[in-house]
Formats: C-alpha cells, structure tokens, sequence
C-alpha cells in the first residue's frame, strides 16, 4: 500500500512538471510568436480584378540628348500626379496607378534592345520619384515598337471597361526605328484599350515626318511635340511656407512596420528633399499630393493599414514597429492608430485648404506663355481630352 502511494505522488510530480514546463516554455513561446507577429493581411494583397482605375505607363527616352527630358520629369513629377489625382469619375472612387520604362540606354538596358523597367504599375508614388530621381542619361537605340510592346505584355493592365488605361512616350529620335514596328505596336495597345499618346522632343514638323503623330493617331492618342530643355517655371506663393510645415507635421503620423517599413519611412524624408531641393513650390506641390487620397502608403504605415482593414490581424512583426509602440497591448496599439488616424486627417484638410487658396494666387500670378508646351501641359491636356471618352473629368 505504501508503494502504491509513493508511486502515485511520483506520478503528480512527474505531471505538475511535465504540465508546467508546456506552459512556461513551449506554451509561452508559441505565444510570444503570436503576439510577435500581427499583422495586415491586407496590406499585402493585390487586388486582381481592377475598376476605375487610372493606369499610366511612363516610357522615357534616356539616350543621350534627352537630359533635358529627364530633368522635366523630375521637375514636374508631382503637379503631373496632382492632375491625375484629381481626374475623377461622377460619384465613382479611382484609383492611381503608373508604370516606368526608360529605353535608348545601354547603361541599363534589357539585353540589345536597351529597355528597363523600372516600376510596374504601383500606388506608391514615392516608389516613382526615387526610380525618376535615379535616372541618368547615356548613348543608345531608341525602340519605340519594342517599349510599347514590352508595356503592354509586361504589365498587369486592368480588363475592366472603367478602366482608364494610357501610354506615354517621350523621345527624338525616329518612330520607326528597331525591329518590332511602331504600327503593330500601337494597334496592339488598341485592340487593348490602351491609348498611346506621343511626345516628341523636337519640332512640330520633325515629329509629323520621323511618324510620332502617326503613331499616336493608330492608337487613338494625342501626338504633342514640347521643348524638353525648357526650364520648369515655379510660382512662390504665401501659402507655400504653412504648406511645407504642415507636411513636416504629416510626416509625424506614419508608422512603419514591416521589412521595408523603416526605409519606406526614409524614402518619403528622401523625397520631400528631392521635391525642395527645386523650390518650396515644389515642394508644396508634393504636399498636396500627399494630403490626397491618391497617397499610399499601406504597404509600410500602420495607419493606412489599419484603415484599409478595420482591425488588427495576425502576422506582422511587432519588433519592426517603433519602439514606444512594441510595447503596447493590441487594444491599446488600436486606440493609439485611430488617434494619429484623425490628427493626419485634420493636417491633410488644412493643407488641401491652403492649397486651394494657392493656386488662386499662382493663376492670378502666372507669366507662363500659353505658346509653350512641356510634359506637364501635354499629359494635362490629353488627360483632359481622352477622359471625357471614359467617363473622366479633372477636378477644379
């Protein structure tokens, strides 16, 4: 009888510490991982099926002679992007997507054919002033068959009808050159709905005789000709200031989280920078655009994150968060959010209000001859025009 009880206490001390080790090791190791790694599962998510979205592949000509080009792309970049943020369908939401290729630089070039993508269609425009920011010039052949078919095959175009799909090409050489031709590749851009709109780097006529505006005319485009050593005139205005400061403000209320979180956060910094280093103008320009609907930033801030998916899910690590954040319950992590959510939210109305007050002031100022044409005016323009067929319109 007594070895059966010394048995049976050897038995519950052997169980109360097989049990308590499950729970202060294995158990509390698997829920530290879990704790560890909430996430938004949406964030990650593409959607597949795209609707009333604007989508604008970027085809720029990077060869030697097309520095100038380059320098308007930069320069232009974000009163280009305000524009399309605010071509708007009638009660409808839009999206903002674009695309970047450089062709003609052997520098970088796919293969003999001298052409790189550099983005594929993205929200994140900060993503597209880094890749602009980066670009150089360099001798090379200018294919424009063969960049207009690679955009097209390469990238994920909606199939939808609301969608407003466009294709940009800027260069000076000859249309016709490589070995894929130019008119195949403007009737397949057609038969996809895709508009190719041609920008020629050079005369009117140069660019009627290389087949620029035939080119555009086969896809149903507009064919524009500009002077891309044309130095990009800015407006200062008393608003440009506040505007600026408010975007130091805005900056404030993103959290990175994730593996690219922290240098998402840096490239934003990095290109507010890029945008300044061109004039406060400029800068308040990127602003604006920031205070926008069309401005993601999903991917890598918890605020967006969290509004795109209404709750705190499983899988991001919490070590990528901020330090003062790491430390915070999920309930407490989701009060924190809708707080910095509503205080992003007042930056961005005041800032769209001074904006407005802005560009009263840039009209009533402006000395920009109504004769000259850059990238900003043609993109502008044939948005305007080609939106009208789509159900677009650009807001005032």
């Amino acid at each position: 009888m007594e070895n059966r009880n010394t048995y049976a206490v050897l038995t519950a001390a052997l169980f109360a510490l097989s049990f308590s080790y499950l729970i202060n090791v294995k158990w509390e190791t698997q829920l530290s991982n879990f704790i560890n790694t909430v996430h938004f599962s949406a964030a990650a998510t593409t959607p597949t099926h795209k609707k009333n979205t604007i989508q604008v592949a970027l085809l720029l000509d990077t060869s030697g002679s097309m520095s100038g080009l380059i320098e308007q792309a930069k320069s232009q970049l974000w009163q280009i992007l305000n524009t399309l943020a605010n071509t708007e369908k009638e009660n409808e939401e839009t999206k903002l997507e674009i695309a970047l290729y450089q062709y003609g630089s052997p520098t970088y070039g796919k293969s003999a054919r001298q052409i790189r993508q550099l983005s594929g269609f993205t929200s994140d425009m900060d993503l597209i002033s880094k890749k602009l920011f980066a670009l150089g010039t360099s001798g090379g052949e200018e294919y424009c068959g063969e960049v207009i078919t690679t955009s097209i095959k390469e990238l994920e175009w909606g199939k939808d009808d609301s969608n407003f799909k466009m294709i940009y090409i800027a260069g000076n050489e000859p249309f016709t050159q490589g070995p894929i031709n130019y008119a195949e590749a403007c009737q397949l851009a057609k038969k996809q709905d895709i508009t190719v709109n041609t920008i020629f780097c050079g005369t009117y006529q140069e660019g009627v005789q290389t087949m620029w505006k035939q080119g555009a005319q086969l896809a149903d485009g507009e064919y524009m000709n500009i002077d891309h050593n044309q130095t990009t005139v800015y407006i200062e205005t008393p608003y440009d200031k506040k505007i600026n400061e408010l975007n130091q403000k805005l900056n404030e209320t993103y959290i990175p989280y994730g593996d690219t979180g922290k240098a998402k956060k840096e490239n934003q910094t990095k290109q507010d920078a890029n945008a300044f280093g061109y004039s406060s103008a400029n800068a308040a320009d990127r602003a604006y655009f920031k205070s926008s609907k069309k401005y993601k930033a999903d991917s890598w801030d918890l605020v967006d994150a969290y509004k795109d998916v209404g709750t705190i899910s499983e899988d991001i690590e919490i070590k990528t968060l901020p330090d003062s954040l790491q430390t915070l319950t999920v309930k407490e992590l989701e009060i924190k959010i809708k707080t910095i959510s509503v205080q992003r939210t007042n930056i961005q109305n005041e800032i769209q209000s001074l904006n407005s007050k802005r560009l009263i002031h840039i009209e009533k100022n402006s000395k920009e001859s109504a004769k000259g044409n850059n990238l900003k005016k043609s993109i502008e323009n044939s948005v305007q025009k080609q939106g009208k067929k789509k159900g677009y319109k650009i807001k005032n």
